[in-house]
């Protein structure tokens, strides 16, 4: 697991309309297009300035998330350590809660009506470390790390007395050997699915015992059918409104970002390690590792060539909509919960959010969207269920993983005010683009304004490298719009797709009829087949998009560094001083000693602790000093290592995030005097050495990691000194 948040929308908002100014449509505001009917739709002749009107009515009275969904404590009591690992709603409305700490309890009266206040009872205790939980027929099944168990109160005293294996599977010992589940199928059987270890030395998930990496189906009376290979990190998983199984991944080896896939017997969803086991009986795959392209190319095209291979149905980009995908959670609530029916809300621990997608299949094969939908849980979102009242309850838990929500665990629910938002409500492919419908009718000049939308496509390297930058991104030009009479579609006439890619559209200047902002005005769409269908008549084609010069991005470019030597105020400078400056100020990244150094005044060694933490957490240096920093990573996740001027930490990291879709490429490393020296984004078990000179003015220096979410809670201090 990782760790990450932050509201893309609202603060976004600005950017994404700039951007969208910048970086027009070919297509004449004046541009018609046609239905096969020959009736003629015109894209708006609209100029961009009713989207700054319609921009300032929203900085002077933006509405927020909270207007729409409240998020509601429950109070736990102070002895009670509730780092939610499962969670489930039993017949009466109660919560039954797995905790990491191998306990489960029983929290009634959970909606906190009236005067009644939630209740706890443990159940059950001494598991280890339960990260899953489910309810059938009176019992409590948990997924512990090497085990599926039943629990059963055969007295009725309101605690198990009957802890019943189900069935068991191998351990090596390794720390990074969660396990989920479980989800019962209609059959009655059940899948677990399980987390790959991870190595140090070798900086890679490694699968050391039969099927780690693996979901595997179970019965009732404990026999084991090897289901699908291919999983990472599975922490969330479940059943769409169709009934279809789903899980969740997050960004390692041979996962570039988050996403969503489904899973079907025989699947091979993408991690290599765990083909180790495919020689055993029962399994249902007979692919090896060597058999695996590791080229880098998206996953999508290597599944061309490899039919085991399943590409992912959604994909979230890593850094913006979350780092650490969790739970999933379809919403069965017949739009008690708002206008969302059927979709799928989907967590993530390391941003402490909640994202909301919809799927759709075409050509047989399942793809979709996802949205952002509600920001701001106290620590990491890790399980959801529902309550009676068609409320969500939320179980959350940051030891060990971190994350931006700064409670160590908690218990939250999310309760629709009634009001419903302004949203794109989905997005369906179309066999000329996409069609996006709105929860409400739009202004109809805006939204059949080209200049309102922007359409971005990238993805992602499939390799054994851990994640990936985004590569090949390139724009989309949108040829022309067709607004539905009753306000509630608009469909865009996009150029330059490609399959298996994930395509940003953002709306910055839609607005609905009445005048409102969209809540969150982007989303992303994974197109992995263009469906069948009537196409609109363009009357003059736009110019297609040359993706020739799409090189694939790289992680090891650094920023450029300047080698003018003179002071601030352009007065002649030293040799001495002129040095010092190409060190401390012009160049942000020196990987090798300046010569004129003979040696460094301080040689510090910065590594990595579990819980997104430095090792050490704080040195001293003197004013002016010569300063070399070894920069071990030895956790299982990318970081850097960047120090900032004093109380700029947050600020560092927020303009990080705000480098979107090039974060990774950049190295989360923003144009800013307030960075003053760092190191590149780096891998797992890899190291880098930079060199700099103190600052000269004494004080309390922050050193972070500013990968999104990280930079909340991993940083360090460096006290410059007289």
């Amino acid at each position: 697991m990782k760790a990450y948040t932050h509201n893309l929308n609202t603060r976004a908002l600005t950017a994404l309309v700039v951007a969208s100014v910048a970086c027009l449509s070919p297509l004449s505001s004046r541009a018609q297009i046609q239905s096969k009917t020959g009736q003629p739709v015109s894209s708006s002749s609209k100029q961009p300035a009713p989207v700054a009107k319609g921009l300032a009515k929203v900085e002077a009275d933006p509405e927020k998330e909270d207007d729409f969904y409240k998020l509601i404590s429950l109070p736990v009591p102070e002895d009670i350590i509730l780092e939610v690992g499962g969670m489930a709603t039993l017949p009466d409305g109660s919560l039954a809660i797995c905790t990491r700490r191998g306990e489960v309890w029983i929290v009634s009266n959970p909606y906190i009506s009236g005067t009644e206040r939630p209740t706890y009872k443990r159940f059950a205790s001494g598991l280890h470390e339960p990260l899953g939980l489910a309810y059938k027929d009176g019992d409590i099944y948990v997924t512990q790390r090497s085990e599926l168990t039943r629990l059963r109160d055969t007295d009725g005293d309101g605690r198990a007395d009957s802890y019943d294996k189900i069935f068991s599977w191998p351990l090596s010992g390794n720390y990074h050997e969660y396990s989920y589940g479980p989800t019962f199928l209609p059959n009655g059987n059940m899948l677990v699915t399980l987390n790959v270890g991870w190595s140090n030395s070798l900086g890679h998930g490694v699968s050391l015992v039969p099927w780690r990496g693996w979901t595997l189906e179970i019965t009732p009376d404990g026999k084991m059918m090897p289901f699908a290979a291919g999983m990472r990190s599975p922490a969330g998983y479940g059943m769409n409104a169709a009934g279809d199984f789903f899980y969740t991944e997050n960004q390692g080896d041979w996962v570039g970002s988050g996403r969503i896939s489904q899973v079907e017997k025989g699947d091979f969803l993408g991690n290599a390690e765990s083909l180790r086991w495919t020689g055993l009986p029962g399994s249902p795959l007979t692919l090896k590792k060597d058999e695996v392209p590791n080229t880098g190319e998206p996953l999508y095209d290597v599944a061309k060539r490899l039919p085991a291979l399943k590409a992912p149905a959604v994909w979230l980009p890593h850094g913006i909509l979350g780092i650490s995908t969790s739970g999933f959670m379809s919403d069965n609530t017949n739009g008690k919960f708002g206008p969302f029916a059927n979709q799928v809300f989907v967590g993530d621990q390391g941003q402490s959010i909640l994202s909301r997608v919809d799927f759709e299949k075409v050509k047989g094969e399942y793809q979709g969207v996802v949205f952002p939908f509600r920001e701001g849980f106290s620590s990491g979102v890790l399980r959801m269920a529902w309550g009676h009242d068609a409320s969500m309850f939320v179980g959350m838990t940051s030891r060990g993983w971190s994350s931006t929500g700064k409670e160590l665990y908690s218990l939250q629910r999310v309760v629709w005010t009634g009001r419903t938002p302004f949203e794109m409500k989905t997005i369906h492919a179309m066999p000329d683009g996409f069609e996006i419908e709105f929860t409400a009718p739009v202004d109809p000049e805006l939204a059949a304004n080209p200049e309102s939308y922007k359409v971005t496509g990238f993805n992602y390297k499939y390799h054994a490298t851990y994640g990936s930058p985004v590569i090949n991104r390139g724009g989309c030009p949108i040829r022309g719009i067709v607004v539905s009479k009753d306000g509630l579609k608009a469909r865009l006439v996009v150029d330059s797709l490609r399959l298996g890619y994930i395509h940003e559209i953002t709306t910055p200047g839609v607005r609905s009829a009445t005048g409102r902002a969209l809540l969150h005005n982007v989303g992303y769409y994974t197109l992995n087949n263009i469906p069948d269908g009537e196409k609109l008549v363009i009357a003059a084609a736009a110019p297609k998009h040359d993706h020739s010069d799409m090189a694939m991005a790289s992680t090891s470019s650094a920023p450029p560094v300047s080698t003018k030597s003179t002071s601030p105020k352009g007065k002649p400078m030293t040799k001495a001083g002129a040095a010092k400056t190409a060190v401390s100020s012009a160049a942000k990244r020196v990987t090798e000693m300046p010569a004129s150094w003979g040696e460094p005044d301080y040689t510090i060694t910065i590594g990595t602790k579990p819980g997104l933490k430095f090792a050490p957490e704080q040195f001293q240096v003197k004013a002016g000093s010569k300063v070399r920093v070894v920069f071990n990573n030895e956790d299982d996740m990318l970081h850097n290592f960047v120090v900032v001027t004093p109380g700029t930490a947050v600020q560092v990291g927020e303009l990080a995030m705000k480098l979107g879709l090039e974060g990774q490429e950049k190295n989360y490393i923003p144009q800013s005097d307030k960075v003053l020296h760092h190191t590149n984004l780096l891998q797992p078990n890899t190291n880098e050495t930079i060199y700099f000179i103190a600052p000269d003015k004494p004080g309390d220096y922050t050193y972070e990691c500013s990968v999104p979410g990280h930079f909340y809670v991993m940083q360090g201090k460096m006290k410059v000194v007289k």
